[in-house]
């Protein structure tokens, strides 16, 4: 008896194994999807050949492994890509929020703004000190 396949379940599956959040993922599909659009595609049975090959594209997984998954293949395919050594080979997993992201680039702009209004103040302060002389 031939087992139905439910691609949404094993993009989930896949994207849970790599622990990347649907936030990230999102991210990573481009700029009109946000995680409830994630979450609705993994409750799809079946995905667009394009949309599973942009998938594929982004967890690095073949699209073979969604369309044909198999609970002991897909652990095969993740230990045979994925070492436990600090240096993944051939690929980039985006974890980062991107409202962290914008939080850490405004503090450091604060903090740049900041120095500068500092060394304003000292260039100031020596400049007053020649002129009084």
């Amino acid at each position: 008896m031939e087992q139905k396949i439910h691609q949404g379940r094993k993009v989930k599956r896949f994207r849970e194994m790599l622990n990347i959040k649907q936030e990230a993922l999102a991210y990573d599909l481009g700029e009109d999807w946000n995680q409830k659009k994630i979450s609705l595609l993994e409750q799809k049975e079946v995905i667009e050949d394009s949309l599973l090959k942009q998938i594929s594209a982004v967890l690095k997984i073949p699209v073979e492994a969604f369309q044909n998954f198999d609970e002991e293949q897909a652990v095969n395919i993740i230990s045979n890509t994925f070492t436990n050594s600090d240096s993944a080979v051939g690929f980039i997993i985006n974890n980062h929020n991107p409202i962290d992201k914008i939080i850490q680039l405004h503090d450091e702009k604060i903090a740049l703004y900041e120095r500068m209004l500092k060394e304003k103040d000292e260039m100031m302060a020596r400049l007053e000190k020649l002129f009084d002389k």
